[in-house]
């Protein structure tokens, strides 16, 4: 196999590994896939920023903003000011919010959960994986 074959193929895994998530979204009539990795992002316990979201999950800021927005709205997230940052705001979910997230998301990690077991080394392939992306780093800042 050549670079381009090689490369080929990991788009072709890529996007279909996102189809399947987009795909569930939209069984659990979930608005947008960016909305299902948004909560998936939030049902983590821990706090984190929009900023933070947008680069970690690759959603665009203005994506991010609306659909936070209309959580906030439905009192499924709330905003808090970080100290020392005039404009970014901290998102995490508020108690009905965790409810939401689970009813979206249980039966998703149920699903990875025995996929993930399936797995021969799940380390290994992280580490592989995340080192492909440092290096695919180089594509994007060509752009630049």
């Amino acid at each position: 196999m050549n670079e381009r074959i090689f490369f080929y193929r990991l788009g072709k895994l890529v996007y279909g590994l996102d189809g399947v998530y987009e795909e569930y979204g939209r069984n659990c009539r979930v608005g947008s896939p960016n909305l299902l990795w948004i909560l998936y992002a939030l049902n983590d316990g821990e706090r984190h920023s929009q900023k933070q979201i947008c680069e970690d999950w690759s959603i665009p800021r203005s994506t991010a903003n609306t659909i936070i927005k209309d959580l906030e709205s439905k009192q499924y997230v709330a905003l808090s000011q970080i100290k020392g940052e005039r404009r970014e705001l901290l998102v995490s979910l508020t108690a009905c919010g965790k409810e939401y997230a689970e009813s979206i998301l249980s039966d998703l990690y149920r699903r990875e959960k025995e996929i993930y077991a399936e797995i021969e080394n799940p380390a290994a392939l992280l580490l592989t994986l995340q080192d492909l992306a440092a290096k695919m780093q180089k594509i994007a800042a060509k752009g630049e």
